[in-house]
């Protein structure tokens, strides 16, 4: 599905859309608002890239951040359910990962959470190993990965 089709399908669901990202830093949104009319169903994005921020914009607790560190999927799915709090949309996507160059034995790079989050919906959070593809290739990954998750979330909206 591409772009576009994300939108198009958000327009008729009447499906407001937000985006949390941080190691992606805008990339999912700016996808989404590249294309014309996309203001009918992108409400907002917001770009945490420190943990304050993530604490701060999206009520990620500092508890889950100190336990599981910012890359993991305790901290994508606070990720996409603050997105929702601090929004007016009924869909939120959000990515936390390790872009490159670096990582470690534990988070090695290319490692990538995501959280996928919707009113009426179990939040959904996942990890996604795309290997040391260098720090662009991974972001681009990551943000085509997390605009499938969106397809996928305006599906199961749907089904409801």
């Amino acid at each position: 599905m591409t772009v576009s089709d994300v939108l198009d399908r958000a327009k008729a669901q009447q499906v407001m859309i937000a985006t949390a990202e941080s190691c992606t830093g805008g990339l999912v949104a700016a996808a989404l608002t590249d294309i014309p009319g996309s203001s009918a169903v992108v409400e907002r994005g917001f770009v945490t890239y420190t943990n304050t921020a993530k604490q701060q914009m999206l009520g990620v607790s500092g508890e889950t951040l100190a336990a599981h560190g910012a890359v993991s999927e305790e901290v994508a799915r606070e990720m996409a359910e603050g997105a929702i709090r601090h929004s007016d949309a009924q869909l939120a996507v959000s990515v936390t990962g390790i872009a490159g160059p670096g990582g470690s034995e534990f988070k090695p790079e290319g490692r990538v959470c995501f959280g996928l989050a919707a009113e009426g919906l179990t939040t959904r959070a996942e990890t996604v190993d795309f290997g040391a593809l260098g720090r662009g290739k991974v972001r681009i990954a990551a943000r085509d990965h997390a605009l499938d998750l969106l397809s996928q979330g305006l599906f199961n909206l749907a089904q409801i």
